[in-house]
């Protein structure tokens, strides 16, 4: 029996609450969450233990899980390190690259596992692409959300934007060479709308747009290669393939036949299948078994500390710097 103890229990800490006491071998030790009465409602909902200091909490855990704002992880993260607990924490995994690196540094002197929450990496729409071969050459993305005054601690970049960030560094699996990026504040502090352009070294090209001011929410990204068009809603969970093909390939295809100047090609149009999932719950599963099958993570601290690094440079071209 796994031990967790859960560190916020806002929006996102009680959907983590929910999901881990679906899961097989874990025990839900307590939370901590310094707002009474945001507590006082989770303990009523949860049957569950509160408790007024982190530490108490961390004592008797075998991991933790950081659902706090973002402004408070690397002190959640570094206390639970130092403990030797089993870490998974949302993403970003901190709030500045200063605290990024300085877990990474405090990460490699242990062997505890240390998994971030890129929660897409889990969305059905992109497992059902497993299996396909995916190089793209152009990528196209928008995730558009309405306004909601919760995340405004952070900029669009490091609170919406982030998760394709992670997603097309995971694709692409090339260094980057260049950024463009515009962005506006406009409802906060920080950036509420952004368009960024990622030119990767081996020719690749990523545009994306986030936004938290929109009228509606979508969530799609659109990969471009030889041969084949791909897209993936995030939000609708529907996945969509289409590309040339030769004409006795590819049985259960939806295909028609089109003449070009080089000929006769043949356009198949597919719809892999997408499994109903809770993305949530899978990477918590995900991170339960890694512990307690002794592997790797499914998003370790490099993936999270290289999109956090991608997303900086970002904000620094925003900012003119």
């Amino acid at each position: 029996m796994l031990k967790i103890g859960v560190f916020g229990v806002g929006h996102l800490g009680k959907i983590h609450i929910s999901q881990w006491q679906t899961l097989h071998q874990i025990e839900i030790a307590g939370f901590y969450d310094p707002d009474d009465h945001g507590a006082a409602e989770v303990e009523k909902q949860f049957g569950l233990k509160r408790f007024t200091e982190p530490s108490g909490l961390m004592n008797i855990t075998d991991a933790v899980d950081i659902v706090a704002p973002t402004t408070a992880h690397f002190d959640l993260c570094e206390m639970a390190i130092r403990s030797g607990k089993h870490v998974f924490v949302e993403k970003p995994m901190a709030n500045s690259m200063e605290e990024a690196e300085a877990l990474l540094k405090l990460l490699s002197e242990t062997d505890i596992k240390f998994q971030i929450g890129h929660v897409e990496r889990f969305n059905p729409a992109f497992l059902a692409l497993k299996g396909f071969q995916l190089q793209p050459m152009f990528i196209e993305v928008h995730r558009l959300a309405q306004f909601n005054p919760r995340g405004t601690d952070v900029s669009v970049i490091l609170d919406l934007m982030i998760h394709d960030i992670d997603i097309i560094m995971h694709i692409v699996n090339s260094p980057v060479s260049r950024i463009s990026a515009s962005g506006v504040a406009v409802m906060s502090d920080t950036p509420d709308i952004a368009n960024v352009r990622i030119e990767f070294h081996n020719g690749c090209v990523a545009n994306l747009t986030s936004s938290r001011i929109s009228l509606k929410k979508m969530r799609k990204m659109r990969l471009f290669q030889k041969d084949a068009y791909i897209g993936i809603d995030f939000l609708d969970k529907k996945t969509e393939v289409i590309k040339l093909k030769a004409p006795e390939g590819d049985e259960g295809l939806f295909s028609f036949d089109i003449d070009t100047p080089h000929g006769k090609k043949t356009i198949a149009i597919a719809n892999p299948p997408v499994k109903e999932t809770n993305a949530i719950r899978m990477e918590l599963e995900s991170f339960r078994d890694s512990i307690l099958q002794n592997k790797p993570v499914s998003v370790n601290v490099y993936d999270a500390y290289q999109a956090m690094d991608v997303a900086h440079q970002i904000l620094k071209k925003i900012d003119g710097r």
